[in-house]
This record gives C-alpha cells, sequence and structure tokens, in this order.
C-alpha cells in the first residue's frame, strides 16, 4: 500500500511545491493537501489516514499549535508522526511544539533539493538528518537530484 503524505499549508504555491517535491522523491506517495487545518481535521476523519502529516505552523484560523492540541485529543490519528514545515527559525518554536507531540522540526528550505532531502529523511526514518542542508553537488549526501 501507498505511502500517503499530508501537508497542511494555507500557502498554496508551498503546498503545490511540497506536493512536487514529494513526487520527484518517490512518485507512489499520495500527497493530501490541506489548505488549514479545519480541513485537515476534516480529513482525518475519513477511513484513509495519512502516514505523515507536515504541517505549517502559521496559519490564520487554527494556527498549527492548536492543530496539534486537537490532533493529540483523537485516538484515531494522535499516532500519526508530525513535521512541522514552516517559515519559523525559532527554537522557542521548536521546543514548544515538540513539547505538544511534533515528530520533527524544520524550516521550509529555498531550495527544492533541500526539501527533498528532509522528505526522503523523514520516510527513510532518518530524523536527525532533517535540518543537515545538503550539498546539491556531492553524488554521496544524496540519492537524488533536483
Amino acid at each position: 500500500m501507498p505511502v500517503t503524505i499530508m501537508i497542511v499549508d494555507d500557502d498554496a504555491d508551498d503546498r503545490i511545491l511540497f506536493c512536487e517535491a514529494v513526487r520527484q522523491v518517490d512518485d507512489s506517495i499520495l500527497c493530501l493537501q490541506a489548505e488549514g487545518s479545519v480541513t485537515a481535521l476534516d480529513l482525518l476523519k475519513s477511513k484513509k489516514k495519512p502516514d505523515f502529516i507536515f504541517l505549517d505552523l502559521n496559519m490564520p484560523g487554527i494556527n498549527g499549535r492548536q492543530f496539534m492540541r486537537q490532533l493529540k485529543t483523537m485516538p484515531s490519528v494522535s499516532n500519526i508522526p508530525v513535521i512541522i514545515y514552516t517559515t519559523s527559525t525559532l527554537s522557542s518554536d521548536e521546543r514548544e511544539l515538540k513539547h505538544l507531540g511534533a515528530d520533527a522540526f524544520f524550516t521550509k528550505p529555498s531550495k527544492l533539493v533541500e526539501l527533498k532531502y528532509n522528505i526522503e529523511s523523514v520516510l527513510t526514518g532518518k530524523w536527525e538528518q532533517i535540518k543537515f542542508r545538503p550539498d546539491p553537488y556531492d553524488s554521496e549526501s544524496l540519492r537524488f537530484k533536483v
């Protein structure tokens, strides 16, 4: 059964870029897009649950923090790994979200190769490598290229 990733982000361009990066990492992965927390919470009530949730922190309405609090009270989805995918670079945000139950935290990268690297790190269970910024010309650091 193919892996399913949900991206929760109010910015349509960021969602499209994210799903394109997922497709380039592995085109068998299903990328669900939720334009905000309310949509994501509705999708999570369906039978097909994502294997991973990538969550923007700063969204209007229910923000990433509030979403995390609600998600962790829902037994059927509270165990889905959540990766915070945000513009924030504050270590205080990272500490707070990990305290709320996030499994990983990374700042939205400026290059597609970095985003693909972080997605692959999550998919392969190499969580400790997420913050690493690979050299796109180093063939040893990545199995994929832009």
